[in-house]
């Protein structure tokens, strides 16, 4: 039987051999600080920042009990987060607890992604289907679309 390895992305083509990894095609190290997050972590900031967004949800709405929480206001605290903090310190609170920034490639170690590419990065993580959708190097078509990589810190 064939596995995904042997045939490559679909969204990238068939695999070559002397093709450079991830690593190298993003010029990223290998493992340690500056290296691609896993997926786990990213999944786990995922959730943290998720919780944060409905306890914010359910402050500031305050409905009479938890099941009376519109989705649509955590929804909206989660995106509100994600760009203002991705945009100018490149991680949201998640991140910064599970040690993983957002960087665009090739830029400066530390530099903010910038306004538009958090809000391209914000829009399609809510969409949710860019997020759960990677290439051949292990990231989110939300990151590849807004050219930025998840790494650790």
């Amino acid at each position: 039987m064939a596995s995904r390895e042997d045939m490559g992305s679909w969204l990238e083509g068939g695999r070559r051999d002397d093709a450079p990894d991830a690593a190298g095609r993003l010029g990223l190290p290998e493992s340690g600080p500056g290296s691609q997050a896993r997926l786990g972590r990213r999944v786990v900031a995922l959730v943290v920042d998720w919780a944060v967004a409905t306890l914010i949800a359910y402050l500031v709405t305050t409905p009479a009990s938890f099941a009376e929480l519109n989705s649509w206001a955590t929804l909206l605290v989660f995106a509100l987060e994600n760009v203002l903090l991705v945009s100018t310190v490149g991680f949201t609170i998640g991140h910064r607890l599970l040690g993983m920034q957002v960087r665009v490639p090739g830029a400066p170690q530390g530099m903010a992604p910038g306004f538009a590419r958090g809000a391209v990065r914000t829009v399609l993580l809510c969409l949710v289907i860019p997020a759960v959708v990677w290439d051949r190097d292990g990231r989110g078509l939300h990151d590849r679309a807004a050219g930025t990589v998840l790494v650790r810190r």
